[in-house]
């Protein structure tokens, strides 16, 4: 175990302040949280099914993911989370995992103890403000990937989820230019979208071929927005992004 630099917390005041006004006192007592940090590898459970955690973990590097496991195996993604997100925040309230939560790459970690935010809503409004407002997003994200499964095509459904991690990254400044790390795999995005791996494929080649993006090494490309937006119905509204890095 180690503690978190800096840098590695940097993500999740961005995140707070891209969403919330937090004051220079609130900034310091976030960035004070006893943390125990540890790394864990991919496709590695950080919380599971019906557990009853005792802390929050905030991802500080790498990427994470929601999912319920189904009869036969089958899986479920319901989110993606990048550094800066804490995707077990409502454990601090609701005291049963209904979910599990696993990393999709290599990940570090900062876990909190819940009576440490317990402490730091009671004592900073601002802070508390912020937290609540992180859990209302994440309701208002999850309410527009049901209407994506529901409703939007196939290219309409991952033409979404490229323009809302683009847009997650580049408010903690993990994304610019329309460039960004791009870790998941068709396999993945198959799960969270309920789609075959097959028409994933077949999706991902039409979308190259009408030059809307591009893969370069590690890097997603996205080399159409305006078009990937449209494709996608993609309004960010609903992000209730206050603040933004630069596009």
């Amino acid at each position: 175990m180690s503690s978190a630099s800096d840098a590695e917390l940097a993500p999740l005041i961005r995140k707070l302040e891209s969403i919330a006004t937090l004051s220079d006192a609130a900034r310091h007592a976030v960035c004070e949280l006893p943390m125990s940090v540890r790394v864990l590898e991919p496709e590695h459970d950080i919380a599971r099914d019906k557990e009853q955690p005792a802390h929050c973990c905030v991802v500080l590097t790498g990427w994470a993911y929601r999912y319920k496991l189904l009869n036969e195996g089958r899986r479920q993604i319901l989110s993606f989370h990048v550094p800066g997100d804490v995707p077990d925040l409502q454990s601090l309230h609701l005291k049963v995992m209904d979910h599990s939560l696993a990393t999709l790459t290599q990940c570090r970690l900062g876990f909190i103890p819940h009576e440490s935010l317990h402490a730091l809503c009671l004592h900073f409004p601002d802070a508390a403000t912020a937290l609540w407002r992180d859990t209302l997003v994440d309701a208002a994200i999850f309410r527009e990937w049901m209407t994506g499964i529901g409703r939007r095509t196939a290219h309409g459904r991952i033409a979404h989820v490229f323009c809302e991690m683009y847009v997650k990254l580049n408010a903690v400044g993990l994304a610019e230019n329309h460039r960004c790390l791009w870790p998941v795999t068709q396999v993945n995005i198959g799960d969270a979208l309920g789609l075959s791996n097959v028409h994933v494929n077949r999706v991902m080649q039409d979308l190259r071929a009408q030059g809307m993006i591009g893969r370069q090494g590690r890097e997603l490309i996205i080399h159409d927005w305006d078009a990937l937006c449209a494709l996608g119905e993609f309004d960010e509204t609903y992000m209730h992004l206050e603040r933004k890095a630069a596009a």
